[in-house]
């Protein structure tokens, strides 16, 4: 997912609790269905005060029958549900943006949207835990600067809805150790880190990542190309779980029967997709890798972005064009241009073919300052105001929370868990 895989306005609506820390972290000290039971009580509750309804809890089927019909009848066309996230650790940078972010501010006004901050994906490999919390926050007030407007799409992290957890956990037990060997990301990063010193974490990376989607009953996934293998495995794994426990299996013990998981498509940008590193045309760029010089940050200073594109590898060739396979950072170079300016490919290719890198480099630098400029100081407001995040992220979990409780709640029924009697 470009993984995934995220998100300006703050809606003015108050929180539903009190305490968001305690409701964002309420789930981690319960058990099961104990804890499904008693958030479910809570969400009742916190919905019935905001005057709004909760989530049906039916089968995919009963719940596509379910909104066509309320759909039907209002006039009011159902949406198709998009998800996305990207991860907190390091410096969320212009490929994150181009590539993903940029792309869901235009989704948010077709989709019901939700963007996260993947936490959880973020201690796959070495982390600075004290330094977790606080980008963690960063990466929301960045969702949000870049034009992620709450009052249309959920904002939320990964790891305050432990519906996450829990289905990765059930997941984990009902996927085949084979398709997890296959996963070409898993073998490049293994290998990097040295065989024996990964976590087991990294090996489940994408069964997360299918947790991440199948819990929200998605129809569409922004992915990159480098996700499309996750994504088929997002895919493939629903349809196990369907077989081995939904339909007349799931019926048999008390359930709705039908699909327990929506099968999601991907949705691929046709531009801005892959931004590659300024270092090496044909890589793509990156947080991992070691250079920053690699890629330009978000939240660079203007000197900083002029530098990198300064330094930045281009090649000896006359003139500048799209294209060319022999000429991998000319066309990135050209294609991040394209996309911080919104001109077409054709206008870029005209204005740009009798150009030297003299010439253009500073061009480049120039546009893509003025671009990132009102979202570094949109950031800066954001980030002044800690009790005003906080909020955002209590209200985006609360949201997933209606409808991620209701899958994991179908898939423990249907997996024959003994569920929890209310006293």
């Amino acid at each position: 997912m470009a993984r995934s895989m995220a998100m300006a306005l703050f809606p003015r609506t108050p929180c539903l609790s009190s305490s968001p820390s305690r409701l964002c972290f309420f789930n981690f000290r319960q058990g099961g269905a104990n804890y499904l039971n008693a958030r479910r009580n809570r969400l009742d509750s916190a919905y019935i005060l905001a005057g709004k309804p909760r989530c049906y809890s039916g089968s995919v089927e009963d719940s596509t029958i379910s909104s066509s019909s309320s759909s039907s009848a209002n006039a009011i066309p159902v949406k198709k549900r998009v998800v996305s996230g990207v991860q907190p650790t390091g410096s969320i940078h212009l490929g994150n943006y181009l590539g993903a972010i940029k792309n869901w501010v235009s989704l948010q006004d077709t989709y019901e949207t939700l963007f996260f901050i993947v936490d959880l994906h973020a201690i796959t490999l070495p982390y600075d835990a004290e330094q977790l919390s606080k980008m963690t926050r960063d990466a929301a007030a960045i969702y949000i600067a870049c034009g992620i407007d709450t009052s249309k799409a959920s904002v939320f992290a990964q790891s305050h809805v432990s519906a996450h957890a829990e289905l990765t956990w059930l997941l984990n037990c009902v996927t085949p150790i084979g398709w997890l060997n296959k996963m070409i990301q898993f073998k490049e990063k293994s290998r990097k880190a040295g065989d024996e010193n990964v976590g087991t974490g990294l090996l489940t990376y994408p069964v997360l990542m299918a947790s991440d989607i199948l819990l929200y009953q998605c129809d569409l996934v922004p992915v990159g190309d480098d996700q499309k293998q996750h994504l088929e495995l997002t895919r493939e794994l629903a349809e196990r779980v369907n077989f081995l426990f939904g339909g007349r299996k799931w019926k048999k013990l008390g359930g709705n029967g039908g699909k327990l998981f929506k099968i999601p498509e991907a949705l691929i940008s046709p531009e801005g997709a892959r931004v590659m590193s300024l270092t090496d045309g044909l890589s793509k760029m990156s947080k991992s890798t070691p250079s920053d010089q690699s890629r330009i940050n978000l939240l660079d200073t203007k000197d900083i972005i002029a530098n990198k594109f300064k330094r930045c590898k281009t090649d000896s060739f006359a003139g500048l064009e799209f294209g060319n396979p022999d000429r991998p950072e000319c066309n990135n170079l050209l294609s991040i241009y394209q996309l911080v300016t919104g001109k077409t490919k054709q206008e870029v290719a005209q204005e740009c073919k009798d150009m030297n890198w003299g010439q253009f480099k500073p061009l480049i630098a120039d546009a893509v300052i003025a671009h990132l400029e009102p979202i570094q100081a949109r950031y800066k407001e954001i980030t002044a105001d800690s009790t005003y995040l906080d909020s955002v992220l209590a209200e985006g979990a609360l949201k997933a929370a209606t409808i991620a409780d209701t899958t994991l709640r179908n898939v423990y029924e249907a997996m024959g868990f003994l569920p929890c009697k209310r006293l």
